[in-house]
């Protein structure tokens, strides 16, 4: 196979199309790709009816089956299943194949064991506002991944969001801040929205406030490139309200608790990759 990485020129796989496949897939789709030159696998008919109606992409329920055309084959599965998928698509894979893995914990090593020498493997790990249009993907090569293959990648992922390049060695730490970081988000704003419940405001009025500040803040820190200390100083006065608030958070440990649960999510992506390694070698 001869990779061509025009929009909707080579053939593309998503097997595992669940909610992140569809997200990639329906972004490929807006970006100019050719729905006939994608194919999604997955398991229920019922789901196979609903894209094919939606997106009008080839699916199937064969992996085996979509990877033997494809130029490049996205993995987008849970990591429990994908030591199964790798040896069922193995046979269908060669050197010209490009395997792109958005699977959360799986070392690219580990991919590269499961499938014939020297097929290039990229790893990415990609937030849930790619469903929006503005995800965060970060993108690691594998042993016989070339800069072709990375930019290639990264073309795709740019029709979801953003990307950056880094080392594998980083993407435990990747997945504890950006995969993982929409949680935190929604957290914080889901106790900005209870805290304006309890002063009185109604519920639907305290979301639109919160909602609009966490999105104008994040657009403000992009537009300025300013250090978000800076930033934070220009709001807080002296004496004022915002001064107030930000005592009681140093007082609780508010960033100490941040840090600290930031730690247990990189801790936890390690000992999820070492399971994966471990269930690879039974």
């Amino acid at each position: 196979m001869t990779t061509d990485t025009t929009p909707g020129q080579g053939r593309l796989t998503v097997i595992g199309a669940g909610v992140m496949g569809e997200t990639l897939l329906s972004g490929l789709i807006r970006s100019g790709w050719a729905a006939d030159r994608i194919t999604a696998t997955h398991r229920r008919p019922e789901r196979r009816a609903e894209l094919t109606t939606r997106y009008a992409v080839e699916t199937t329920p064969d992996n085996a089956e979509a990877v033997r055309a494809a130029d490049t084959v996205v993995l987008v599965v849970k990591p429990q299943d994908m030591v199964g998928v790798l040896d069922e698509i193995a046979g269908s894979v060669d050197a010209d194949t490009l395997v792109v893995s958005l699977c959360a914990g799986v070392p690219s090593d580990l991919i590269e064991s499961r499938l014939p020498a020297e097929v290039p493997v990229v790893r990415v790990m990609v937030n849930t506002p790619a469903q929006v249009d503005e995800g965060m993907a970060a993108v690691s090569g594998g042993t016989h991944a070339t800069a072709a293959h990375l930019d290639q990648v990264t073309d795709i992922l740019g029709a979801v969001g953003r990307t950056v390049t880094v080392p594998e060695r980083y993407q435990d730490a990747v997945t504890a801040i950006s995969g993982s970081g929409p949680a935190y988000l929604f957290f914080v704003v889901e106790s900005m929205i209870e805290a304006g419940v309890h002063l009185g405001l109604p519920r639907g009025t305290a979301t639109d406030l919160v909602v609009q500040t966490m999105l104008g803040s994040a657009s403000l820190l992009r537009a300025s490139g300013e250090h978000p200390t800076v930033l934070r100083e220009r709001v807080t006065s002296p004496g004022g309200t915002t001064a107030a608030a930000l005592r009681q958070l140093e007082d609780h440990k508010v960033r100490a608790a941040f840090i600290t649960a930031i730690e247990a999510a990189h801790d936890r992506s390690r000992a999820l990759a070492d399971a994966a390694r471990r269930e690879a070698d039974q």
